[in-house]
């Protein structure tokens, strides 16, 4: 299973099928993507984590 990197348009693998919310690495640009949707494969950057501060 294969789809593009949404920041640098290299070629993304995935030896099994991913899940949602799944968090892997761009082996060209470095960046960390989330799977937002499996059918069909979508990633999006994933947000970087943010501190909650009891809101």
């Amino acid at each position: 299973m294969a789809t593009a990197c949404p920041e640098c348009d290299a070629e993304i693998t995935f030896e099994r099928s991913p899940l949602n919310g799944e968090v892997c690495r761009c082996s060209e640009c470095r960046v960390e993507l989330e799977v937002t949707c499996t059918n069909p494969l979508r990633l999006e950057i994933a947000p970087e984590v943010e501190e909650d501060w009891g809101e």
